[in-house]
């Protein structure tokens, strides 16, 4: 048996992703266990998926702390600590609407890693789809990286091009590139994975 880091997903929607994750733990060979999956909205539909497929799941609703001082600081406290409770090793973004500080990502330093839908660094932030159809690219893809403060600039892991037919609207790109995000995200979470189970022995 393949020794296991103790990996969270988080999610804020229906977690398409963390699915394709959750079936490459399943393999006994693959060096990532899912420890729980953490999302930050009630509407999100990963938190019912995770349940009914046994995964300890926890939300953390950011609505909660909108009231608080500090309510980004507060939130990221709770998640400091489910992270301890469920003895996480490493941290998936997984359709994760949500910027972290550098404060948080501080204590993670490349134990944080996020997948984009765009040939990183073209094409940032939430509208990367769209934003790469406006420009009549003719070609982008999808990327996995590393998370630092700034918002998809950390070290990119792996990138898969996707071409853009003159067909193409947002949907069916949007659909292209998630095909490919599937296929990637896994064998980046392996390579994190075989890369700190080096360092530990």
């Amino acid at each position: 048996m393949t020794k296991k880091i103790n990996i969270a997903i988080l999610i804020s929607g229906t977690g398409s992703n963390m699915q394709a994750l959750v079936d490459a733990c399943l393999s006994p060979n693959f060096p990532a266990c899912v420890a729980v999956v953490i999302a930050n909205k009630p509407t999100s539909l990963g938190l019912a998926w995770a349940k009914e497929n046994g995964i300890a799941t926890v939300l953390i609703d950011q609505q909660k702390f909108a009231l608080q001082e500090n309510p980004k600081l507060a939130f990221e406290q709770e998640l400091q600590n489910v992270l301890q409770n469920f003895a996480v090793e490493l941290i998936c973004l997984a359709g994760f609407m949500r910027l972290l500080s550098g404060c948080f990502v501080a204590k993670w330093p490349q134990k944080i890693i996020n997948i984009h839908p765009s040939l990183l660094p073209n094409f940032k932030g939430a509208n990367a789809v769209f934003d790469a159809l406006q420009a009549k690219a003719t070609i982008t893809g999808c990327t996995t990286h590393f998370v630092v403060e700034e918002m998809d600039a950390g070290p990119i892991i792996l990138q898969q091009k996707v071409p853009i037919d003159q067909a193409d609207n947002l949907e069916s790109l949007k659909a292209k590139i998630l095909q490919q995000e599937h296929q990637i995200y896994p064998k980046t979470l392996k390579i994190v994975c075989n890369q700190i189970l080096a360092k530990i022995k």
